[in-house]
């Protein structure tokens, strides 16, 4: 498994058990020997995982291979090797762990240290097989979670660790000269190596990792007014992000860090769901329009719930107990490493379940009304998504067959009283004889620019989309002026699983349908979405130059322009 799929497959293991809360543990400070029981929990959980990440393992004494873990795709990989270290330090560490100070797991241990060591280049760094080589920042997300595996082995007292232990620290130590010196991808990756040198700074401590710490800090944190980081990836990379600083802030001394960890927490407040679900559809990462829940913000939002006496974040934490708490235990190695994070969470003080907010960094508007929200998004072919409980209309989106690019998508998000605007202009020209001066003798095309030549009978095509807020919900007026006659689709993409009523199947589809007149609904989980009136003048939804179908039930509105329509959810 790569970095990316490491926590998700490494923690399935930890969803089997619903995690207990920690109301009834005493608000003094808890003795490493007298652990809370929702943490016992997830060491228990754990050892599902160690046994499983056993299996995949190399134990082939002659095989060149040796200690190295497979991932699913039989890849051995450095990612997956490293896990076994990770998760096995919990165990080791762990009165509860039936692998309490075990030596056969130890030994295991050793051999994918062994591994590590040996698959690691000269210049300190690993591959992440499925995309990057010699690879400083993946050598970080190793590095950050393996210096938390070292000191958790060290403080087990488990006998025979010295080995294992030494050949951990020559893989660190080695990754540490690569980290001092090598470069990045994306903006979280400074972090990721920051926080990384902090922990090797704290084992074994050296100048120029601080110094390579206060190059990447001297570019500033990249959050915005509204609290958000550049990548606006709040499903993995905010989250991480927010570790990340806690880390670096904690480790160096540098609390100001904190601040942007704040903001970043007070912002993802307003990005929650009715189901506990956080919005993803402003990423510009592989989380966009993901359905993901908040478990990554469950040790950033404790560790300042308790720090800050912060009740709002208290109450943030009890929701992702409830609603996404086995999945905690991907961070087990931060709750055990760090027991003030054991003592009971201060009184809860409510979380915005009733508000309208925007987001205009990055594009976004949110309203909310306790168990039913919607999303306006800019920038993006997906500009509406409405939920009311379970039943979630994950996407709306408008299109023409309009030149083969009448696929809607609006700059921005203008709000205008109590109604919200997105607009859109396209023009589709013809194109006149290539100036004679210039025709290219060869008679070749692409030599002949189309921006050189006359253009003639240029159609305009412009659309206008109002989004509104009802006493019941929320509806939307899709008005076009220009060229007439050109076919168009309003496109309501529903979530797998749920049951429509009141529309019609068109044929030849796979889940693609019509709503012809009067209101349709669609069910899920006892929650019900109504939605009309319909407008179905034809059957062509598979516009040119429209998006592809998503792999979704997805009704449709068909009609010609001027398109007029006003459709309403409740």
């Amino acid at each position: 498994m790569d970095r990316r799929d490491f926590v998700k497959n490494s923690g399935l293991a930890l969803c089997a058990v619903p995690i207990v809360s920690s109301a009834g543990i005493s608000a003094r400070r808890i003795n490493a020997d007298s652990r809370p029981q929702w943490l016992e929990t997830l060491v228990k959980q754990n050892d599902k995982s160690i046994e499983s990440l056993r299996t995949y393992q190399v134990k082939d004494s002659k095989s060149a291979d040796l200690g190295g873990l497979r991932d699913g795709f039989d890849l051995l990989n450095p990612h997956s090797t490293a896990a076994l270290i990770q998760w096995g330090a919990c165990g080791l560490s762990s009165s509860s762990s039936k692998f309490y100070k075990s030596k056969e797991l130890l030994v295991d241990m050793d051999l994918a240290a062994l591994y590590l060591v040996k698959t690691q280049h000269s210049d300190g760094t690993i591959d992440l097989l499925s995309t990057n080589f010699h690879s400083t920042p993946d050598t970080g997300f190793l590095v950050k979670r393996l210096t938390m595996a070292y000191s958790l082995v060290e403080k087990s007292g488990t006998e025979g660790a010295d080995k294992m232990l030494a050949n951990l620290k020559t893989f660190l130590l080695r990754a540490g000269d690569a980290l001092s010196v090598g470069g990045v991808h994306t903006p979280n990756h400074r972090w990721v190596i920051s926080a990384a040198l902090t922990k090797l700074n704290e084992l074994w401590p050296n100048p120029k990792y601080v110094a390579r710490i206060q190059q990447w800090l001297a570019e500033h944190i990249d959050i915005d007014r509204d609290g958000q980081y550049n990548e606006k990836s709040t499903f993995i990379y905010s989250s991480l992000t927010d570790r990340l600083l806690i880390t670096v802030g904690k480790g160096l001394g540098k609390t100001d860090l904190f601040d942007a960890v704040r903001k970043n927490l007070d912002m993802t407040m307003y990005y929650v769901h009715p189901n506990a679900e956080i919005v993803t559809d402003a990423s510009g990462r592989q989380d966009k329009a993901i359905v993901g829940t908040l478990e990554n913000y469950y040790y950033p939002y404790r560790y300042f719930a308790i720090k800050d006496q912060n009740g709002s974040y208290a109450a943030m934490c009890r929701l992702i107990e409830k609603t996404a708490g086995p999945k905690t235990g991907a961070f087990l190695d931060y709750f055990l490493a760090d027991p003030s994070l054991w003592v009971e969470l201060p009184a809860e003080r409510p979380v915005p379940v009733n508000y309208v907010k925007t987001f205009p960094n990055s594009g976004l508007v949110r309203i909310r009304r306790d168990r039913q929200d919607s999303t306006l998004i800019a920038n993006n072919p997906v500009w509406f998504t409405f939920m009311k409980g379970s039943a979630v209309l994950q996407g709306v989106r408008f299109a023409s067959s309009f030149f083969g690019k009448g696929q809607f998508q609006s700059e921005k998000i203008s709000q205008n009283g109590n109604e919200w605007v997105l607009t859109q202009k396209l023009d589709g020209p013809y194109f006149q004889p290539y100036p004679k001066e210039s025709i290219a003798p060869d008679g070749d095309w692409e030599k002949m620019p189309r921006n050189y030549r006359p253009q003639s009978e240029v159609q305009v095509l412009e659309t206008k989309v109002v989004i509104r807020e009802t006493s019941g919900g929320m509806e939307i007026e899709v008005v076009t002026n220009g060229t007439e006659r050109v076919p168009a689709a309003l496109e309501l993409i529903f979530r797998p699983g749920g049951t429509l009523k009141g529309v019609s199947r068109i044929e030849n589809t796979k889940d693609s349908w019509l709503l012809k007149e009067a209101t349709g609904s669609y069910e899920l989980g006892g929650d019900t979405i109504s939605f009309g009136p319909g407008l179905a003048l034809h059957k062509n939804v598979a516009l040119r130059g429209a998006l592809p179908a998503m792999e979704a039930p997805t009704v449709f509105l068909t009609g010609f322009t001027p398109f007029r329509h006003v459709i309403r959810f409740s």
